[in-house]
């Protein structure tokens, strides 16, 4: 699986932090949104697909 860059993520990061300026948690969960759609993206897939790609690696372990 592609790992996204840090650079990504800190993009991601100042623009949660300003999309939710008050709210820590709500940035937090974004955030977290937001880096697995750029990894769905980096693979080729959709968020459903990578989701269920992820869903079916843990099962399998």
């Amino acid at each position: 699986m592609n790992k996204i860059k840090q650079k990504d993520i800190d993009e991601i990061r100042r623009a949660v932090e300003k999309e939710f300026p008050n709210d820590p948690a709500l940035q937090q969960v974004h955030i977290a949104r937001k880096i697995i759609a750029k990894e769905a993206q980096l693979e080729g897939l959709s968020f459903f697909e990578y989701i269920k790609l992820l869903g079916k690696r843990v099962k399998n372990d």
